[in-house]
């Protein structure tokens, strides 16, 4: 299916920017749907074990799991998007808050790119793009870094253009950051890999810090 699902996560609340504010279809996890509410943005669905937040009184259908269960909520609401067909998948609201929590979020991420999907994780702060075998261009951000990282145990043919330091035909590990903290020098950044999960991260900088 071609179109967008924005999944609303349980994390530190933020904003939905101004493009994504027209999905094809919603999905509220948890605590998410009073996230939901608060930015103004109706589910299509709701999901979770309601262990953060209590289920709510609604007219939209809630699925509601055990407690004791292998998925997290994100990651049922995940599932959910992909059985319905969609691709390009946004988790707003799917940073801050626990570490933990965050990861998971991650790993959901890698899980829609190894199911041929395009994963956006969106929190305060940071803009978090995962694909696979790919590649994607980057506005360019003043203020912000721009971090790339392999999920998979490698990615190989990495190239990243448009930005201070470059490469061409790289493999990045999974256990190794060699390619954390870059900037833009041009008016976009564009990142490929020809195998592998690539996490591609935008971090807005505190006051004072440069790269």
């Amino acid at each position: 299916m071609n179109g967008l699902c924005i999944i609303v996560s349980g994390g530190d609340l933020c904003a939905i920017p101004d493009g994504l504010r027209s999905p094809d279809y919603v999905i509220a996890c948890d605590r998410g749907w009073q996230h939901a509410a608060a930015l103004g943005v109706k589910p299509d669905l709701i999901v979770g074990d309601f262990d953060s937040a209590p289920p709510p009184d609604t007219d939209v259908p809630v699925e509601r799991v055990p407690t004791r269960k292998d998925d997290t909520d994100t990651m049922l609401a995940v599932r959910r998007a992909l059985e319905k067909g969609f691709r390009d998948i946004v988790i707003c609201c799917a940073l801050g808050g626990r570490l933990d929590h965050a990861f998971a979020n991650i790993q959901s991420g890698a899980y829609i790119a190894a199911h041929g999907g395009r994963a956006r994780l969106l929190g305060a702060d940071t803009d978090i793009l995962i694909f696979s075998a790919a590649q994607a261009s980057f506005p360019r951000r003043d203020g912000w870094s721009l971090s790339v990282f392999a999920l998979s145990d490698d990615c190989a043919g990495v190239a990243v253009r448009g930005a201070k330091y470059e490469c061409e035909d790289t493999a990045l590990h999974n256990t190794f950051p060699l390619g954390v903290s870059n900037v833009w020098t041009a008016e976009q950044a564009v990142v490929s890999a020809r195998r592998g999960i690539l996490m591609v991260v935008q971090s807005k900088l505190k006051e004072g810090e440069h790269i």
